[in-house]
């Protein structure tokens, strides 16, 4: 894979480069001092993947993931030393299209072990974009309530958090649904999500829990590195099954036992993201007999999972990320 390294720091770009040559399939395609480098450089010779910094001079990395996905679209990986300390820029970037994040290696001793983290998400990456080697890759308390017996099931990925943000604020306090969020986010940042969208929803929002219901007016999120799914019994469960998924949790095992086992009403929605993960539980979800809604073209930071979806006709309907929340409450008074 050819990777393009965005940093400011010379230690922090040594160690990226130490750690990408213990996978030797990866090569470096060029290396940024800032981010207005990275987006003029992305016009010129586009790489396969880039880890981007967030915090460099002229241009920080939210500003310039934004314009590289906006004119030169390629697969983002933020990498940057003590991730958990910016979390709101991490989904500010991760809305503009990045795919996921990770912090920096060190140059310590112990190398190999210390960029364990990174080089999986490049994998994970790798195997989402089509670039990839034939290598193998390396119980809680349920909460009291009604249950819902109306359910909005939502699958997002790349711009996820910014869109599922905007559809949260259009959805009223007292919806009359419970709604199950599964975007591709890494279970160590997840609870910071679900934190930051609670500030934009009139709706609680919190990490799902195995063993708890779906229940109405709170929005769940999955938050885990497994794969959240409802059991037989209207319960939550994580799975580690199937495991040739590559990102987890995965939309399409989510939607696809909401499809098999949910008594309800219910209504699937897939908004944006690279890849096609959530595009055939969508289909099986409207093989049901349940509403489906897949963002449409002009709205999307990355016009992937909808597009394999409207390929597949698995959405009964294609709208603007702005008509969806509407949509989701006509059709649920």
């Amino acid at each position: 894979m050819r990777i393009a390294i965005v940093n400011d720091m010379p230690l922090a770009v040594e160690a990226l480069r130490r750690a990408l040559a213990l996978e030797p399939e990866h090569r470096i395609a060029w290396i940024a001092g800032n981010g207005a480098e990275a987006v003029q450089n992305c016009q010129v010779d586009l790489p396969d993947l880039v880890l981007m910094d967030l915090l460099m001079p002229v241009m920080d990395g939210v500003e310039a993931t934004r314009l590289i996905m906006a004119h030169t679209p390629c697969a983002i990986l933020i990498v940057s030393v003590d991730i958990e300390q910016h979390i709101s820029r991490v989904f500010e970037a991760m809305g503009h299209g990045a795919l996921d994040a990770v912090n920096t290696p060190s140059l310590g001793t112990d190398k190999s072990a210390d960029a364990t983290a990174l080089l999986r998400k490049i994998q994970n990456i790798g195997w989402l974009i089509g670039q990839h080697s034939n290598r193998k890759r390396s119980a809680s308390v349920p909460t009291p309530g009604t249950a819902a017996r109306r359910l909005v099931a939502i699958g997002a990925s790349a711009g996820g958090p910014a869109a599922l943000a905007a559809l949260l604020k259009q959805l009223p306090g007292n919806f009359n649904a419970a709604v199950m969020l599964v975007q591709h986010v890494d279970e160590v940042f997840a609870a910071g999500m679900a934190d930051w969208l609670a500030g934009e929803s009139a709706m609680p929002v919190r990490l799902a829990r195995a063993g708890e219901q779906p229940q109405p007016g709170v929005v769940l999120l999955a938050g885990t590195n497994n794969h959240m799914r409802l059991l037989r019994n209207g319960e939550l469960d994580y799975t580690e099954e199937p495991r040739s998924h590559v990102y987890r949790p995965s939309i399409d095992v989510f939607f696809d036992s909401v499809a098999e086992h949910w008594r309800g009403e219910a209504i699937g929605v897939l908004l944006t993201g690279m890849g096609r993960d959530g595009a055939q539980g969508l289909k099986n979800l409207r093989g049901h007999g349940f509403t489906t809604i897949a963002q449409s073209q002009a709205s999307c930071a990355v016009y992937g999972m909808p597009k394999a979806a409207a390929e597949l006709d698995a959405a009964k309907e294609i709208l603007a990320l702005e008509r969806i929340a509407p949509r989701i409450v006509e059709l649920f008074g």
